[in-house]
């Protein structure tokens, strides 16, 4: 499959290598490819290649955008008809949001006018992105949303290539802000209550 990650930033740097592994054809597409932080992004996932946006998503199947949120109202346009294609929005509105809308997944949707926009790979840190195995527990748990069913599923199964346990899905369009503040439950536990960034969640079920 070929994927464009948007954005070189960390979660998108931790991305890249296990799709890479998995044997996706990835691209990063960025503003500035000299940038500090795409030279970075260059290091850590060094068989993917830094494009422009638009050369990026016009030669990808999936679109993983991983900029700040309030960034989708400069990047859409730059995206042209994508229609055809699967964006997953790995954004969080945490400090700031693409006004008006309330979410980056709000604003691909209605700017695209495009019903394949799914939320996956906004719900942990970016180091357990880049290595979903706990020792004793095997792969942490990963959640997406969002109205669009084939596109949950592609985005399950990417998260399992990348080594997550599990992919549960989160609900349609309206869970979508209910996931992003799931995220928060974690850089709650992880940051502002000081427990560290090296902690994952699990979903376990009796049988």
């Amino acid at each position: 499959m070929k994927i464009a990650i948007l954005g070189s930033g960390n979660v998108g740097s931790a991305l890249a290598p296990g799709l890479v592994r998995s044997g996706h054809s990835v691209s990063f597409g960025v503003r500035d490819a000299a940038s500090a932080k795409s030279l970075k992004a260059g290091t850590l996932a060094s068989a993917v290649p830094l494009r422009t946006v638009p050369e990026a998503s016009a030669d990808a199947d999936v679109i993983i955008v991983t900029t700040p949120p309030e960034a989708a109202l400069s990047l859409v346009p730059q995206l042209g008809d994508v229609r055809s294609k699967l964006i997953i929005d790995a954004t969080n509105s945490v400090r700031t949001r693409p006004e008006p809308y309330p979410t980056a997944f709000h604003a691909i949707k209605a700017l695209t006018k495009s019903e394949g926009v799914v939320k996956c790979f906004n719900s942990t840190g970016f180091e357990n992105m880049l290595n979903p195995t706990y020792p004793g527990f095997g792969g942490i748990d990963m959640f997406c949303a969002g109205n669009d069913k084939k596109g949950k599923q592609v985005a399950r199964q990417l998260a399992l290539d990348i080594g997550f346990g599990e992919c549960w899905d989160f609900g349609g369009d309206d869970k979508v802000e209910l996931l992003e503040k799931f995220a928060l439950s974690w850089i709650n536990l992880a940051i502002l209550q000081g427990h560290g960034r090296g902690i994952a969640f699990k979903v376990i079920k009796r049988s």
